[in-house]
């Protein structure tokens, strides 16, 4: 079943959306070589606490962290360990809030200076083929149109690898809601978007091959041909003329682009 939302329960999705922000933010600053998963999914679980937040991941299933931390290969699902990041990895951070009886979810990928062309390549297509994605969430279209312009962009145009065996989903005052939210599909397929649907859209990418597996830890998720992936998401709810993106990068763009350690991916968005 799906369950629309209300214009003051979008409002409230929002302000969780936010704080998942904040704390993104406050990855963004601190991401540098030599710092550890676990040391930004402390930093996060702060920022989160402190602002009146619940952490939307930790306990969810069992899982053990306040972040999915995914770095290279990791496409989703990462546990945060000790091992340090070194110049050239890609950094995978997913962040959940849960506040106001209400869930707030979004994701970016970070890029230590030293990543090469391609992965750098990669991470720019997989965060515009998010925004390709949004445009189609529009009173009116089907949940495919959105599927399609993902995958368009990403395979089609790109040749990268679509993951399939993981989706976006609907979200609310539960973190996964329907409807699953691929990204790839056919236009003018699947459920009709109506107004009051929020939904998390979250391409996840690959460099290589869309085949992926889960590791030893029961929990990461990585590409079979070990190449990375790269992993960026909004929530948003649909709209008449533009979906209303209920989360927000702009504060993270900012500090990734002073940030000296990081690569400055795209300015697009």
């Amino acid at each position: 079943m799906i369950y629309y939302k209300t214009k003051e329960e979008i409002e409230l999705i929002r302000e969780s959306c936010l704080l998942v922000c904040k704390a993104h933010e406050v990855v963004a600053t601190m991401l540098r070589p030599g710092i550890t998963g676990k040391d930004i999914d402390k930093a996060a679980e702060e920022v989160i606490l402190d602002h009146g937040g619940k952490p939307g991941f930790k306990g969810y299933r069992g899982f053990p962290a306040t972040l999915c931390i995914s770095p290279n290969e990791g496409v989703v699902h990462g546990i945060p360990t000790d091992r340090e990041f070194r110049d050239g990895d890609i950094i995978s951070v997913d962040c959940g809030v849960y506040m106001n009886e209400f869930f707030g979810d979004s994701a970016f990928t970070y890029a230590l200076k030293g990543a090469n062309k391609d992965a750098c390549d990669l991470l720019s297509v997989t965060n515009e083929s998010l925004y390709k994605g949004i445009d189609q969430a529009l009173i009116g279209n089907r949940l495919g149109d959105i599927g399609y312009a993902i995958q368009q962009y990403t395979e089609k145009v790109h040749g990268y690898g679509v993951v399939r065996e993981l989706v976006g989903h609907g979200i609310g005052k539960n973190l996964h809601e329907s409807p699953e939210v691929p990204n790839y599909g056919s236009r003018g397929r699947g459920p009709l978007l109506k107004e009051g649907l929020v939904i998390a859209i979250e391409p996840m990418i690959n460099l290589g091959g869309r085949a992926v597996r889960q590791s030893d830890d029961g929990w990461t998720i990585i590409t079979r041909d070990r190449k990375p992936s790269a992993h960026f998401e909004h929530t948003i709810a649909v709209g008449k003329e533009k979906a209303d993106i209920l989360s927000n990068h702009e504060g993270v763009w900012d500090i990734v682009k002073n940030n000296s350690h990081l690569v400055n991916i795209s300015l697009k968005r």
